[in-house]
């Protein structure tokens, strides 16, 4: 049997990695636990480790890591609670492998752990890159050199990590794993969400994920809400992520939350969430989803500002600034019958929804220890 830890702090990553941790978990092969921190510990993030215990996932350790401020020294002062608190946990644990997802601080951890307690590691959506300027690309790469085994979603990635000095054969491209849970979600009508949420149902809708990028933030959201106010659009809006500036946007959701055009949410369960996402008119913010996910639901996006400029985004996406006018603009331009024609017919650059089954299977034929020294030297790669 081998054992698996891995590491969730937020519900993004979870949600990209749930359904291969699934397929994991229900294989005696494996011994799959997770270790939890940060966001979902949180109320004001919506306590998401509920998802968690929902999918009956096996949690060796909860911990309350979270700096529940607005400040740039937050996410490190995050990162260094959960350092100093995993340490002992994971060392005692002693896995087989550390898996962890993406850029944020916890990613950063679980290759400090595995490093130095000499434990392989894996570490998914590697390579990536934006232009946001934002310490996740540093935080994404530092990892990915600390990382004993990389899974990317496309070949621009891979060499992305190779460019880094990363050997090829360390490197599996297997495309998102966020893409999977449009493949194995049930379809449900939206009449069934709106009597699950307790709403009045909305004639069309879009689907807001806006995230803190600076410390005007705020009124791009703002911009957003009142842009689709103007065309009497009704949106379901998630808060924000935990990003410094965060506080102001949720101060904006308090000042809107009885407008009977928006319904707020903290945290959805997957499958009404996918629901949302599957009817929406179009996608509006600064998420990843809206560039790696949405062209898998055939559906326009909207995207706002610098935070996701520069990554390889299907034809669907249309990148504008934080004016109000820009947003109007961009809007419109996704309203339009022969581009809302063509993102119905897009193939997704990121994937054919089946990578969670691709990594398990490569993860099920890999000798972990194999791939825990690093000592290659990059001259020479």
């Amino acid at each position: 049997m081998k054992k698996i830890l891995a590491i969730t702090g937020i519900r993004s990553d979870y949600d990209l990695m749930s359904n291969l941790f699934k397929k994991l978990n229900s294989d005696d092969y494996f011994e799959l636990k997770l270790l939890v921190c940060g966001a979902h510990l949180s109320k004001t993030y919506g306590k998401t480790v509920d998802l968690i215990e929902k999918d009956n996932l096996d949690i060796l350790m909860k911990i309350e890591s979270l700096i529940d401020s607005d400040s740039k020294s937050s996410r490190l002062k995050t990162a260094s609670i959960m350092l100093q608190n995993s340490i002992d946990i994971v060392n005692n644990y002693s896995p087989d492998l550390i898996i962890y997802a993406g850029d944020r601080e916890e990613v950063l951890i679980g290759s400090m752990l595995g490093a130095f307690l000499e434990i392989p590691t894996a570490h998914f959506f590697g390579g990536d890159y934006t232009k946001s300027g934002l310490v996740d690309n540093q935080l994404r790469s530092a990892a990915s050199k600390l990382s004993s085994i990389h899974f990317v979603s496309t070949y621009e990635h891979k060499m992305r990590l190779m460019n880094i000095g990363e050997p090829e054969y360390r490197i599996f491209q297997i495309g998102s794993p966020a893409l999977d849970k449009f493949k194995t979600e049930n379809v449900e009508m939206m009449g069934t969400i709106y009597k699950k949420l307790n709403i009045k149902p909305f004639d069309n809708f879009a689907l807001v994920i806006y995230h803190p990028l600076n410390d005007n933030s705020y009124i791009t959201f703002e911009n957003i809400l009142k842009c689709l106010e103007e065309i009497n659009m009704k949106a379901f809006v998630s808060y924000p992520n935990t990003d410094a500036g965060n506080k102001e946007i949720i101060n904006v959701i308090e000042k809107y939350k009885n407008h009977e055009a928006f319904y707020f949410y903290k945290n959805l369960d997957r499958n009404t969430f996918i629901n949302i996402y599957r009817n929406a008119f179009f996608q509006i913010g600064n998420s990843s989803a809206g560039i790696v996910e949405a062209a898998s639901v055939g559906i326009p996006v909207i995207n706002i500002g610098a935070r996701q400029e520069g990554r390889a985004a299907n034809e669907n996406v249309i990148f504008v600034d934080e004016s109000y006018n820009h947003i109007k603009d961009g809007i419109n331009k996704a309203l339009k019958n022969e581009f809302l024609n063509k993102c119905r017919n897009i193939k997704n650059i990121y994937g054919d929804s089946n990578s969670s089954e691709k990594a398990y299977k490569i993860l099920k034929k890999l000798e972990f220890k194999d791939y825990l020294l690093k000592l290659e030297d990059p001259n020479e790669i």
